[in-house]
Parts: C-alpha cells; structure tokens; sequence
C-alpha cells in the first residue's frame, strides 16, 4: 500500500482503490466504501464490489450523516453490526441505512473512522452479504487501512497546497514579468503610443484568459476605438466606425457613467441589458461578438476619464480577483503612457516654437550683421549719410545710372588760408560758426552740404528738390548778404 501511496501522491482516487480491494479481500469481504466528510456532508469517494442499483444510490450523494457514521463523528472507535436486520429500528429514517440493506444486500457491517489530530476525515466500511462477524484481527487491519488512508489524504492535501502555491507563485511570476514587459514597451515607445496601447491590452487579455479585449478613448463626447486584441476583423471595423456615445446601456458606457471596475457574469440576464430584443448598436455587437462575461476598467487621470478598457468571455466565467487586479494594473499603465504622449507633444511643440522663433532670431541678426557690412563697404568710398541712406532704402539701385538735373554752388572763402596762418584762434572759431550758420540756409533750401574750415570751400548740392536753379541763386544771394554783414 506504501508503494500505491507514493506512486500516487496527488491523486487519492488509485489509492483509495487499492486499499479497497486489499481490505476486502484480507477481510473476506463482498463490498467496501470510502466515505469522505466535509464538515456537514458524507461523499462516498470509492466504492468496490456493491450492487448497480446500490452502486448508483451512492453516487447520488452527498447524504446527512447516518446513525453509525454520526457515532464515530461522536469520537466511537469502530462501527461493527452482525446483522443489520437487528437495526430495522435505526434505519428508520436513515437513507443510507435502508439502501445498504435493501438495495446492497448487506447483512455484517464493519466501518472505522479516518481520523488526524481528533478531526474525523471520513470513514472506510467493508460489508458482507452473510451475516458473520469480522474478527478483531480484521477490525486491527481495517484499522491500519484507515491510518494509511489518512496518510494518504495527508500527503494529497499537503501536495495540494504546495501545488496551489506553486502555482500562485508562477501566476505571480507570470503577472510581474507582463508588467514589466509592459514597461519595457512604454520606456522604449515612447514615441509609439498606438504600440504601447495594443500591447497592454494584447497582455491583459492573455493573462486574464479573455477571448477579446479592446481600449477606447472619449473623444469628441464619443467612445473611440484605439486598440483591441482578439477581434474579428469584422467586429474591428464595427467599432471603428461607430464611435459609441457613453450610455448604460453597453459595458463600456457604465464603466464611463461610474467610473470604476465593473464585473458583468453574464451580460445577457444583467438587469442593465435592454429588455426584449436587443436592436442597433448592441444587437450588431452581441451578433459579432457573442458577449458574455465582461470586465470593464476605466481609464482616470487626476480625476478626468480618459477612456476605458473592456475585456470578454464568449463563455460565463467570472474572471478571478487576480485577474481584475492585473487589468487595474494594466489601465493604470496605459494611463502612464497615454500622459506621456500628451507630455512629449507639448515638449515637440514647444521645442519646434522655440526653434522657429531662434531660425526668425538668427535671420534678423544676419540681415543686421549683412546690413552693417554693407554701410561699412560704402562708407569707403561714399560719404556716410550717403552710405545709410543707401542701406535704408533696401537695396543699392540708388547707385545705378540715373539722369537727374543737379545744382552745384561753391563758396569760397578768399583768403581764408592765409587768414588761418595769421589769425588767432578765437578769429577763427568765430569764422567757422559764421560759415555753420550758412549751413542751416543750406538745409532750409533742401541742400546737401560739405565744408572744409581748413580751405574755406563750401560745396552744397540740389539734388531731387523743386526749383533747384531758383533755390541755388536764393541761397548764394543770402550767403554773400551774410558775408558782408558779418564784414
């Protein structure tokens, strides 16, 4: 039995076989049965060489305790009737009692309990269809069956439990590699964001065991599809081009009216689902979809709905509280990026705003730079208001050939050099700002002048004025006035 034990160590089902078998053959039995016991209800878990009719009444159950089981419930160590017909009184409301003796034929009864720490498991009978008395020597071994019995289901449980925790352990695993594949996605694509989106919603869709999942985003009032995983193309095309306005009457327009997790089993008999017929909008996606059980997730940042996320079952399976907690974890990365994206948008903008505005910057220092070479070239060779009147003007087609009618009057001052040489200074001083003030005639006439208080010559030019003859008399006729005034 060790060997059975060992060669099955999670499942009880050959074990409980094996030991069937072996205890009724070493008990001379005709009939044996594993019952287990959950706290409230008895399970007969294996049964050997019972009646069909009796086979078939057990599988029926679970059954109440009857009055022998309830006595070893009790703490009673064995359970042994000779002859069952001497209980007719005990079987008097007992199901199991009557079917053992009607349906099974069984007349001898020998049952010990399956115990560990004081707690009774279940209970192994073995039954004869003569009456005749099991031996102590078969009750001690019927005994050591039931201890083997309760190493056993102790062994089973024990493996069970590592098994869940492995497998917790793994799913957890599982659920953190996602994320972090997840955020792998988000920190390479940042540029990417429909990538990101499709991944998030493809992983969550894959660990939560969903047949198809999708991701909207509000919109212009409206739900708008920006990534799914599992639909059909048809379906896809559906969605894409009919944007849904949030209302309660879909999945995704409660999530949006709550905003919080929302669980549907079964979306066909939930109470929110349109009475009668269903029509529209939610009769061509329950057609192409075949919605069942839905999950859906909404998408929150700083109080503002985003968006939300949606996975299905066509099956009804309510999705586990891992599960949800995984698509919580998942929106709240598609939130991550999503802002993101918004962020790195209004950088690109900004960045292209301030580059546009150093392009506008670095052309106006380099027309200004362009601008004051050229004055300085034209001042080598033309006067200075000459060079900036050029540079105003924008361009040098002032230099071209032109045929314009000029004016031209010199004034000489006649021995002035020699006035200079013999002079004092004060003499001189008192000459140049008379031949200043004859400066300012020549600005009233419109003129351009140039003089040298070192040779006494006087040039002023006329140039594009009305009247230049009459202009240049006036203004000779006034200088030599204030000539001989000032003599």
């Amino acid at each position: 039995m060790l060997q059975v034990i060992n060669s099955s160590p999670g499942d009880l089902t050959p074990v409980f076989d094996a030991m069937l078998e072996k205890a009724t053959r070493l008990c001379e039995a005709e009939t044996g049965t594993f019952w287990t016991y959950d706290g409230e209800y008895m399970q007969a878990t294996a049964v050997r060489g019972a009646s069909p009719s009796f086979a078939e009444f057990l599988k029926q159950g679970p059954y109440r305790p009857d009055t022998g089981q309830s006595r070893l419930l009790r703490g009673a160590r064995v359970i042994h009737h000779a002859d069952m017909t001497e209980t007719d009184g005990d079987r008097a409301g007992q199901p199991l009692l009557r079917a053992a003796a009607d349906l099974g034929g069984i007349r001898t009864l020998l049952v010990v309990p399956l115990r560990k720490d004081g707690a009774t498991l279940g209970t192994i009978g073995v039954y004869r269809r003569m009456v005749r008395p099991f031996t102590d020597k078969q009750i001690a071994l019927l005994e050591n069956f039931a201890a083997q019995a309760v190493i056993a289901m102790e062994n089973a449980r024990l493996l069970g439990e590592l098994r869940e925790r492995t497998s917790d352990l793994q799913e957890s695993l599982e659920y953190q590699t996602a994320t972090s594949d997840v955020l792998q996605v988000i920190s390479q694509s940042t540029f990417d964001l429909q990538l990101i989106l499709e991944t998030v919603v493809k992983t969550a869709v894959r660990l939560c065991e969903a047949d198809f999942g999708y991701m909207f985003r509000l919109r212009e009032g409206r739900h708008r599809l920006v990534a799914s995983c599992g639909l059909t193309s048809e379906y896809r095309d559906f969605l894409l081009a009919n944007p849904v306005a949030p209302d309660r009457s879909t999945l995704s327009g409660r999530v949006a009216a709550e905003r919080a997790i929302l669980h549907v089993e079964d979306i066909t008999n939930d109470p929110a689902w349109p009475k009668g017929e269903p029509s529209g909008y939610i009769a061509t996606a329950q057609k192409l979809g075949n919605l069942r059980t839905g999950l859906g997730v909404p998408l929150v940042r700083e109080d503002t709905l985003i968006g939300v996320m949606c996975l299905y079952r066509t099956r009804v399976e309510r999705f586990t509280d891992k599960q949800v907690a995984v698509v919580l974890t998942f929106a709240d990365q598609a939130v991550i990026a999503i802002e993101n994206a918004r962020l790195l948008g209004e950088l690109r903008q900004r960045t292209d705003e301030v580059a546009e505005l150093n392009r506008g910057l670095e052309a106006r220092v380099a027309e200004q730079v362009e601008e004051l070479g050229r004055v300085g070239r034209l001042k080598r060779f033309l006067a200075p208001q000459l060079a900036e009147l050029i540079v105003s003007q924008g361009d040098e087609k002032i230099l071209e050939s032109h045929r314009r009618e000029i004016v031209v009057v010199f004034c000489d001052l006649r021995g002035y050099t020699a006035f200079t040489e013999t002079a004092e200074p004060e003499e001189v001083l008192a000459c140049a700002n008379t031949t200043a003030r004859w400066g300012r005639w020549s600005a009233s006439s419109r003129a351009r002048s140039t003089s040298s208080l070192v040779t006494g010559l006087w040039c002023s030019s006329m140039i594009r004025c009305p009247a230049p003859t009459r202009r240049s008399a006036r203004s000779r006729w006034q200088w030599r006035c204030a000539k001989r005034r000032a003599h």
